[in-house]
This record gives C-alpha cells, sequence and structure tokens, in this order.
C-alpha cells in the first residue's frame, strides 16, 4: 500500500474531530472521501499533510515511511504529497509562472522542473495562454487550474484535493476532473478527494469512505456506494 492510515484521532482544543479512522491507498488509486459538513473530511487531509497534529495511537504510513516523523515541508519536498487546499489559496499578486516555480523552491532539478511547467501547460492550455497574468485576476475555474499545476509541480506521487469542485460552472468543473484523470493515469499520481458532490466524486474515484462525526461508517467500491442506498439517501438526493 501506498498510504496506510489507523487509528487517526485529531482534536482542535477539546473537540474531537476524528475519532480513529482507518484507511488505506494503493498506487496509482482515486480515493473519495464523502460526508456532511463537519464530518472530517478536510481535517483528514490536513492530518497527512501535516498540518494539523495527530493524536497519540494515530498511526500514519507512506510508502513504508512514518508519516508522522516529518513535518509539513518535508511531506511535500521528500515524500512527493501535495495538497490542493479548499479555496485554493494562491498568492493573487503573483503570476501563473510565478506561482508553478515558487512551488518549487526544495527542488534543485532545474531541467526536469522545467519539463513540468510544460506538462502543466500542456494538461491545462488556459494557464500558459494567461501564464504573465496574475493569479488572482483569474476565473474561478482557471484558479482551481493553477492550483492543481502548483500541486503537480511540488509533488505528485500523492494529490490531496479538498473541494475542487467548489464554484465552479458545471464545464469547467468536467475540464478540472478531466485533467486529475490525466494526471492520475499518466503520471501515475494516486489521488485522494474530499468533495461535496457526493455522485461526481463516487463516478470518479474508484473507491470511497463515507465519513460521520469523524468516524468511517461505510467504505467500498465506487459502483457499490452509488448503489448502497443508505448513500443515496443521505448523499444522492434520493
Amino acid at each position: 500500500m501506498m498510504l496506510t492510515i489507523e487509528n487517526l484521532q485529531v482534536s482542535y482544543d477539546k473537540i474531537r474531530a476524528l475519532h480513529g479512522i482507518d484507511f488505506t491507498i494503493d498506487e496509482g488509486e482515486i480515493i473519495c472521501i464523502i460526508g456532511a459538513n463537519g464530518a472530517g473530511k478536510s481535517t483528514t487531509l490536513r492530518a497527512i499533510s501535516r498540518m494539523v497534529p495527530a493524536l497519540a495511537g494515530s498511526r500514519m504510513q507512506f510508502q513504508g515511511k512514518d508519516l508522522l516523523r516529518y513535518p509539513p515541508e518535508k511531506v511535500v519536498s521528500q515524500l512527493g504529497i501535495s495538497h490542493v487546499p479548499e479555496g485554493r489559496r494562491l498568492f493573487g499578486n503573483l503570476t501563473v509562472m510565478e506561482n508553478l516555480r515558487l512551488a518549487t523552491f526544495a527542488r534543485r532539478d532545474k531541467a526536469q522542473i522545467e519539463e513540468d511547467i510544460k506538462r502543466v501547460f500542456a494538461i491545462f492550455t488556459r494557464l500558459e495562454e494567461r501564464a504573465w497574468q496574475k493569479a488572482g485576476t483569474l476565473s474561478g475555474g482557471e484558479q482551481q487550474m493553477l492550483a492543481i499545476g502548483r500541486a503537480f509541480m511540488s509533488g505528485r506521487k500523492l494529490m490531496l484535493l479538498d473541494e475542487p469542485s467548489m464554484g465552479l460552472a458545471p464545464l469547467l468543473m468536467m475540464n478540472v476532473f478531466d485533467a486529475l484523470k490525466e494526471i492520475n493515469q499518466k503520471e501515475g499520481t494516486a489521488i485522494l478527494l474530499v468533495e461535496q458532490n457526493a455522485r461526481l466524486a463516487l463516478q470518479f474515484a474508484q473507491r470511497g469512505y463515507v465519513l460521520e462525526n469523524g468516524k468511517v461508517v461505510l467504505q467500498g467500491d465506487s459502483q457499490e456506494l452509488l448503489a448502497n442506498p443508505e448513500v443515496k439517501k443521505a448523499y444522492l438526493g434520493g
């Protein structure tokens, strides 16, 4: 397994957000986590990227390494785990190109960096057209493309994505998910997706986990979850 999570527990002050969740991701897999607001989905991603501390007893292994021993910056530069947060969090006063190059601050492979920039522009042709435009002036869809492109530049063994469809028109949303599928298939990047649009997430992913109140209550093949009456009632509108 690429990533193994066991008994992951996270608290914010005295409020427990995750109550000992378990899940796995294999090489090249696309996994989704669905659930209501406050279920612990975003917290799960932040715990993996080490942005929030896990409580004692939590275990996270990434390609045989103890993830809990790595600070956030090393999770990206040494392990190749990138995180596209909800809201994108781009540097709006910097250009598209500057945002992409900033993501490579820990890299020393200059020739490969140039090739990776070309690859990002091949996947997201709109970004190449706007390479010297400030990120803050891009449309919502273009900003999401840039956020994914930035993650691609920093580390792409595993990509964590938090609500990538949020605020996007349907056509742009599908463009973004098509690009993610291309990155997965051509680069071998594993993807862990948190998405409020449960139907879209399950159609995109191979397997899924359902979180409720910080606990995994259902898991399985995406098609099985799409057909599950409980999932249909709670998350698919019928």
